[in-house]
């Protein structure tokens, strides 16, 4: 078999998710924010940005996931509440 390494494995995931957005968009995407635990250390943060660039994206910010998590919970609420994180 082939040896492939973390990055490649990343960006078969993210090559995926990004087929899987520009078919339900219906564009193409080529810009993205990714999410890693808030535990990955510089050098895996920067192992996930490579990923996203080899799947062909232009990864414009890395995130903790609990970040995320606490910007999408705000997404669905009434306007006009203000969400601090």
């Amino acid at each position: 078999g082939k040896d492939y390494s973390p990055q490649q494995i990343s960006a078969f995931i993210l090559q995926k998710m990004k087929e899987a957005a520009e078919a339900h968009l219906g564009e193409p995407v080529t810009e993205a924010v990714i999410t890693v635990p808030a535990y990955f250390n510089d050098a895996q943060r920067q192992a996930t940005k490579d990923a996203g660039k080899i799947a062909g994206l232009e990864v414009k910010r890395i995130i903790n996931e609990p970040t995320a998590a606490a910007l999408a919970y705000g997404l669905d609420k009434s306007e006009g509440k203000k969400i601090a994180v």
